[in-house]
């Protein structure tokens, strides 16, 4: 792959979007009404928008015709029938259970199995899976791999720590552990993906301790690609078949199918033991629907059916790496330090890094989220300790997220080359004023989830103003 030429795109563009690029006069007015939370800014006052990839991506013509399709009947629809079809021949479970996203997916799954006290067992929650399982009164823990912290070039730096995972179930018992989760790839430490060979150990020690094992697969083709290239065995499968590799060895599957699945909404659960399918689809009916639409349009339903195979077509990855892999390369050559390696749907700059003189409880993630706005129209998202910090129930000190990263999520088919060398023009501003950047503290907050909806004041805004 050559970074040094953004990849040509798989496709001919048949349908635009008008966007608009407000004045940094106006963008500063947007920000501040939004008490400098990007979540509450309008997206028609957003010029390049890279705050997730989920839901955000273009429909190819395809998928476009099978919306045409769609079955809109409350029960038995035909849509449900070729949704399932193509669910069980890819992700190879028996049972599926259609949701309108992932969070609703593991809002169901964790208000079923997960008993208050309960450990839940990841190699790195995001953001819904850990405010769900907290929900449920269940205990969060994340055992990423050593390699996730180095700046080694390691492939796999999505992976679990198996060590330090075999010692959490002997320490907690098997009984205190309501299920073991695998997120692939691994949004948290940088989009990176999990090896099959870890997968296989992770299932084996799960196996032993007679444990769930779930994947949250929102990116498995994704995470296919990357075990494609690094891992020798796979030099030579397809896609399809190193997908068929990865999920036979889990007993089931959540999804976010906003992503992987190449449209703009649902989501699933996938699974082969037929007693919890009756308790998960007992509350699913309750809180989503019936089991053959939960949630979702038949034509929905049949937009998925063709994106989970467009989504392992091996051009396509080719090019969805490839952009990603540019975007890093160039703002690793104007100063902004970056999660390396690059991952399959964003890139994740080294906040932290870059802004040394802000304090991890003044969010320097979000100082550095609020510039791409200010300079250029650019919504990312701050995945540090405004998402995942917290204060320490007994002592009251504040407890920071390992990392201050800001993502840069590219949504799926949506943006050329010009638009990203437009984010490295501005990110090359930014690293021109990073000393003049200034924190943040949070002025409202909701209990779970709170980078959402909270709203914050900037520290520095009178010295700011004051030197303008």
């Amino acid at each position: 792959m050559n970074s040094k030429r953004h990849p040509a795109e798989p496709f001919r563009i048949k349908s635009i979007e008008s966007i608009t690029l407000l004045s940094e006069q106006e963008r500063v007015k947007k920000l501040k009404k939004a008490n400098y939370n990007l979540f509450k800014i309008d997206a028609e006052d957003i010029y390049i928008d890279l705050l997730t990839d989920s839901g955000t991506t273009a429909l190819s013509n395809k998928q476009w015709a099978a919306i045409m399709l769609g079955d809109e009947s409350y029960a038995g629809a035909k849509s449900f029938k070729r949704f399932e079809r193509a669910v069980q021949d890819v992700f190879r479970h028996r049972y599926v259970i259609p949701t309108h996203q992932g969070r609703s997916a593991e809002n169901i799954m964790f208000s079923t199995i997960v008993k208050p006290g309960q450990y839940v067992l990841n190699n790195t929650h995001f953001d819904t899976t850990k405010g769900n399982t907290l929900h449920k009164g269940g205990i969060p823990l994340d055992f990423p791999c050593k390699e996730s912290k180095d700046s080694s070039d390691f492939a796999f730096k999505g992976n679990m720590d198996i060590l330090a995972l075999e010692e959490a179930i002997l320490k907690y018992g098997a009984d205190k552990v309501a299920m073991v989760i695998m997120t692939i790839t691994n949004n948290s430490v940088g989009g990176l993906p999990v090896s099959i060979e870890n997968i296989r150990e992770v299932s084996e020690l799960c196996k032993q301790h007679k444990l769930l094992f779930y994947f949250d697969c929102a990116r498995f083709a994704e995470n296919a690609f990357f075990i494609k290239r690094y891992e020798p065995e796979f030099a030579d499968s397809t896609i399809a078949e190193i997908t068929a590799e990865m999920f036979e060895l889990c007993d089931g599957a959540m999804m976010s199918a906003k992503k992987d699945g190449m449209s703009n909404i649902g989501g699933f659960i996938t699974l082969n033991d037929k007693e919890l399918l009756e308790q998960l689809t007992e509350l699913m009916i309750i809180v989503e629907g019936f089991p053959t639409y939960g949630g979702l349009t038949g034509r929905d339903l049949d937009s998925l059916a063709v994106g989970f195979y467009e989504a392992m077509e091996e051009e396509y990855l080719e090019y969805r790496i490839g952009q990603v892999n540019y975007l890093g390369e160039k703002l690793k050559e104007i100063g902004m330090p970056i999660v390396e390696p690059t991952g399959g749907h964003a890139i994740f700059i080294d906040a932290g890094a870059l802004l040394p003189h802000i304090p991890v409880d003044e969010f320097p993630g979000q100082s550095l989220a609020a510039a791409f706005y200010v300079e250029g129209g650019v919504r990312a998202v701050e995945i540090g300790s405004l998402m995942f910090g917290e204060n320490d129930t007994k002592t009251g000190k504040f407890i920071p997220a390992p990392r201050e990263l800001v993502r840069l999520a590219i949504p799926r088919r949506v943006y050329t080359a010009s638009h990203i060398d437009y984010l490295v023009d501005v990110a090359k501003k930014i690293v021109e004023k990073k000393d003049s950047l200034c924190g943040y503290k949070i002025t409202k907050q909701p209990k779970f989830l709170r980078h959402f909806t909270c709203d914050l004041e900037q520290l520095c805004s009178e010295k700011v103003n004051s030197e303008k």
